[in-house]
């Protein structure tokens, strides 16, 4: 068995598995790895370590080294060439009058490519803002359309919940996220107050989705119509994590009615 990091790539690039190749390698290292015709940095995210079987055809590429101090040094360098590079092409853009917002410009560590980020409505023809780009740095050119969550997740930052973006902190993917989602929670279907950073709904709606309704088992719903000891009446709130609804009785008052857990069908 032979352990397995999960790297992102770059600042801004994609997650991938990688054999640590027995280094030692903890949360937050950066290290050089050999990726796409060449080489590249990347850091090891957190939460991600898993097991793999040498047999397997799968077996991801193995790290070339933890980085030095010299190669973060050249990191360094490659992000500040990256900035020039950013508004180079950003001139580029305006030259060719094209309709797309560059959002970020990143090397590869050997510096034999460029990715530039952008955003765009619709698809857009950068074939000669590429030759250009090509001419002046002399590199590949490789530029990627991404959306709004991406571009939220490049530049980070903290959600209502006060804790730092989950796109930024762990998410290697995104699911789709819908509004009987929200429902489910019992959220005010406010946009503003269901919607992350980037305008799109949370994407926590999405994994405390599974959790909500295991924990809503066996609970009425808001406006439905139950029957308690003290009589019937309607249900005006629901809160799944102490098991407890408040309804109001046909005779006005309000009551709190507790709901034990499921156990074996009892």
């Amino acid at each position: 068995m032979e352990k397995i990091i999960f790297v992102r790539l770059r600042d801004s690039g994609q997650v991938y598995p990688y054999n640590s190749s027995g280094f030692e390698v903890k949360e937050g290292d950066y290290v050089i790895v050999e990726h796409d015709r060449g080489q590249d940095y990347g850091q090891v995210v957190p939460c991600c370590e898993m097991a793999v079987n040498k047999d397997s055809k799968d077996i991801p590429k193995k790290i070339l080294r933890l980085a030095r101090e010299a190669d973060l040094k050249q990191v360094e360098d490659s992000r500040s060439k990256a900035k020039e590079a950013f508004n180079s092409c950003l001139k580029k853009i305006i030259e060719h009058k094209l309709d797309m917002k560059l959002v970020q410009a990143e090397y590869s560590f050997d510096r034999s490519k460029i990715v530039f980020y952008f955003t765009a409505n619709g698809r857009v023809d950068f074939r000669n803002l590429v030759k250009d780009l090509a001419k002046i740095f002399k590199a590949r050119i490789e530029l990627r359309q991404i959306g709004v969550r991406d571009e939220a997740r490049l530049f980070g930052g903290f959600g209502p919940c006060g804790r730092e973006l989950c796109c930024a902190k762990f998410l290697k993917d995104f699911e789709p996220v819908t509004i009987k989602m929200a429902k489910e929670e019992g959220l005010p279907l406010n946009p503003p107050k269901i919607s992350g950073l980037c305008g799109r709904l949370m994407c926590c709606l999405y994994f405390e989705y599974e959790s909500y309704k295991l924990l809503s088992k066996g609970l009425p719903r808001e406006g439905e119509h139950v029957h308690t000891p003290q009589g019937k009446g309607k249900v005006l709130s629901v809160n799944v994590f102490k098991r407890t609804a408040s309804v109001q009785l046909e005779a006005g008052n309000l009551i709190t009615v507790l709901y034990k857990e499921k156990d074996d069908g009892k």
